[in-house]
C-alpha cells in the first residue's frame, strides 16, 4: 500500500454524520481517507482515497487502516452484534498501527444504561481504552434530526418518556465538533465530550415545537415501558429492537439525558442549534 496515503481515516462516509464530517474536512483541506461498506455511495471529494470495508471484516479493515494514525469511528448501525463487530474493528485498527480513535458514543454511556444500546457504546469505549489507544469519545444526545420521525401517521408521539427532559443535538453540530477535533487531534487525546443542544426539553415540548414549525397537529402520549415494548413487537420489531426503542424513551424519563453541555460551543466557537432553529433551517 502506498506510504503517502492520509494518516486520518473517516468511517461511515456514506452515512449522514460521516459524510458531513468528510465534507467539512475537505473544505478545510485536511487530508483524509474514507472508509465505508459501499464505495459507490462515497462522497466525491478531490484527492481523497476510498476503501470498502466493514467493521466485522478484520482482514479488509486492517489493510484499509495501514498507515492511519487517527481514526474517526462512527458507531455501527444498530444490530444485535454491534459491540462484537466494533471490537473486531478496533482489533484491526490496533494491528494496523492506529494510535488515536475518535469514537461517536452516546450520552451517559454506562454498563447498566437504561437505554440498552448505550451499553454497546460503553463496551466499545472500554475496549478502546483497554487496547492502549488514545481516545476521544463524543457522547452525543439523541439527534434532533430524527425527532420528527417519532410521530406516527396519526401525529402522535408514543413512548415511555413520562415528563423527563433531554437535550437533543443537531447532527450538524456533532459533525462540526468532530471536524474540529480531527483537524487538531492531539489537543483532544484522552478526552470525553458531551454533545447536546442548548436546552433540555420534554417530549411534550418536542410535539409542541413540531406543531408550531410544521403547522401539523402533533401530540405526545405517554406509555408505560411494557406498553411501548409490546406496541413495537406488534408492529413487527424483533425483541431487541422493541426493547431498544422503548428504553430510549425510558432513559429520558429517568433524567439521564437532561444535562445541557457547552462542549459544542467550546469545541467550535459557535453555540449549538436549538431544536426549533434546526427545524426552521431544514424548512
Amino acid at each position: 500500500m502506498p506510504n503517502d496515503l492520509p494518516e486520518l481515516a473517516v468511517t461511515g462516509a456514506t452515512g449522514a454524520l460521516g459524510g458531513m464530517v468528510a465534507r467539512l474536512l475537505a473544505e478545510a483541506d485536511v487530508p483524509q481517507r474514507l472508509l465505508a461498506r459501499h464505495t459507490a455511495r462515497m462522497p466525491h471529494l478531490p484527492n481523497t482515497p476510498v476503501f470498502a470495508t466493514s467493521y466485522a471484516d478484520r482482514e479488509h479493515a486492517e489493510r484499509a487502516l495501514q498507515g492511519v494514525k487517527t481514526l474517526f469511528m462512527v458507531s455501527a448501525a444498530e444490530n444485535p452484534y454491534r459491540a462484537q463487530d466494533q471490537r473486531t474493528f478496533i482489533d484491526a485498527a490496533k494491528e494496523a498501527g492506529v494510535q488515536h480513535v475518535v469514537y461517536t458514543s452516546f450520552m451517559g454511556a454506562a454498563p447498566h444504561d437504561v437505554f440498552t444500546l448505550g451499553r454497546d457504546h460503553w463496551d466499545t469505549e472500554e475496549y478502546i481504552k483497554a487496547n492502549g489507544l488514545k481516545y476521544t469519545f463524543l457522547r452525543n444526545c439523541f439527534y434532533q434530526d430524527i425527532l420528527p420521525s417519532f410521530a406516527g401517521r396519526d401525529g402522535v408521539i408514543r413512548g415511555p418518556a413520562a415528563d423527563g427532559k433531554f437535550a437533543p443535538v443537531a447532527r450538524s453540530d456533532v459533525a462540526r465538533s468532530a471536524a474540529r477535533i480531527l483537524t487538531f487531534p492531539r489537543e483532544h487525546e484522552d478526552r470525553i465530550y458531551t454533545l447536546t443542544g442548548p436546552q433540555a426539553i420534554t417530549m411534550e415540548q418536542v410535539a409542541k415545537i413540531l406543531s408550531r414549525v410544521t403547522g401539523e397537529d402533533i401530540t405526545y402520549h405517554a406509555e408505560s415501558l411494557d406498553e411501548a415494548v409490546e406496541s413495537r413487537r406488534r408492529a413487527g420489531a424483533s425483541d431487541w429492537q422493541a426493547v431498544a426503542w422503548a428504553t430510549s424513551y425510558a432513559a429520558i424519563a429517568t433524567g439521564e439525558l437532561s444535562q445541557v453541555s457547552d462542549d459544542v460551543a467550546l469545541l467550535t466557537g459557535v453555540a449549538p442549534l436549538s431544536f426549533e432553529d434546526h427545524l426552521l433551517r431544514e424548512e
